[in-house]
């Protein structure tokens, strides 16, 4: 058995070269930049009005003829004069000769004789030519997680396509022969299966693609071979339940008798104490807790990291943040402890709820928790490692 630390060091060292694809800007949402991005052209690519107003070229009065009009996207150029004014709207091209735009509300127009109340700065309310970006600049850096503002800005600057690191693929393996669907009748002994649901949801929640999902039944050759064939398949393979030491639990045994290189099994921690982490030469396999709030949590504190280092992202973790704790913890055992929390204005609780078999408190947690193992007693009012949900 290993520490929380230890195993979180395991992880982020795992040895995972993600493949390189190109994909169309509006399909990259959620992927990362393989290479720089440089920009084709400055932007703005012309001296652009910050407003609706009037395009003035300074005079020493406040009297301007209006000579013209330039709407957004027009392609309208006109020649002025000291003292000329140009109607114009936001995001239109300032006539070459302009070098101040005035809103209009601080004007008032009298026929062709516009009036400003006061006379603008040189250069006011122009949004210049490379303002925000030159041609042949990097736009985003390699490594750069693709929002939405991020596509629009590639879009703004006229890229339509990307290179990315490709997502995983991804097996989720649900384990257990009590296990029925929700579309079931229950006989005695049996109860829903949710983990694998849960497992394939977290997944699109943070940004994957939605995985295989299958089930197997405790039995050791079909659990074998199952395993045998997604190894070769796919990248990562998830599996829940049937990793600890119980008769009918054939999880670990199969694994390492195909093969699979264990990089560690068993964590100091609860929820979670049974996970496995393993390799091949080809595929990553994490071993998850059949109880749904150790397995759920083993994926935001374990799962989740290795899979976004797998697609470009090797720094990443849950956002950590520290904030008084509204009661006081006694934590029982020699064990590193992840609850179940939801954020307040006094900081943040530990919720109702916390056995690893129980789901409906981590419906209503925005956070959890992190108790060191060697942390026994935490006062009300004391700042706790606090991880944020997705």
């Amino acid at each position: 058995m290993i520490d929380v630390e230890s195993a979180k060091s395991i992880v982020r060292q795992l040895s995972y070269v993600p493949k390189i694809i190109q994909l169309p800007l509006k399909a990259s949402l959620g992927y990362v930049l393989s290479a720089d991005v440089l920009s084709p052209i400055c932007m703005p690519p012309f001296d652009q009005s910050a407003m609706d107003g009037y395009a003035l070229k300074l005079g020493a009065t406040l009297d301007y003829k209006i000579i013209g009009e330039v709407q957004a996207g027009s392609a309208e150029n006109p020649s002025m004069e000291i003292g000329d004014a140009v109607r114009i709207f936001t995001g239109a091209a300032v006539p070459t000769d302009a070098n101040a735009v005035i809103m209009q509300e601080k004007t008032s127009v009298e026929g062709s004789l516009l009036v400003l109340d006061e006379l603008p700065k040189l250069a006011a309310n122009i949004r210049p030519l490379g303002e925000q970006i030159r041609a042949g600049e990097i736009a985003l850096e390699k490594g750069t997680e693709l929002s939405p503002a991020a596509i629009g800005f590639l879009a703004g600057i006229g890229v339509s396509e990307v290179a990315v690191f490709q997502k995983p693929s991804i097996a989720v393996v649900v384990t257990g022969d009590e296990l029925v669907s929700a579309d079931q009748v229950l006989k005695r002994g049996e109860i829903y299966e949710s983990n694998g649901i849960m497992l394939a949801n977290a997944l699109q929640k943070t940004g994957f693609e939605a995985p295989l999902l299958v089930r197997v039944k405790d039995d050791y050759n079909a659990t074998k071979k199952l395993l045998k064939d997604l190894l070769e398949q796919q990248d990562f393979v998830l599996i829940s339940g049937g990793i600890s030491v119980g008769d009918y639990d054939f999880v670990g045994k199969a694994l390492l008798e195909l093969g699979v290189e264990q990089l560690f099994y068993k964590v100091r921690q609860k929820p979670g104490k049974p996970m496995f982490l393993g390799k091949t030469a080809t595929s990553v396999v994490f071993a998850l807790p059949g109880n749904p709030a150790a397995a759920l949590s083993c994926y935001y504190q374990y799962v989740l990291t290795a899979l976004k280092k797998a697609m470009g992202l090797p720094n990443y973790t849950l956002k950590k943040i520290y904030l008084p704790l509204t009661k006081a913890y006694l934590k029982k055992g020699d064990r590193a402890h992840f609850l179940k929390a939801k954020l307040t204005k006094e900081g943040v609780e530990i919720l109702d709820g916390q056995s690893s078999a129980m789901l409906f408190s981590f419906a209503y947690a925005d956070a959890l928790i992190y108790i060191p193992q060697d942390q026994m007693q935490t006062a009300a009012g004391a700042l706790v490692e606090v991880h944020l949900l997705p």
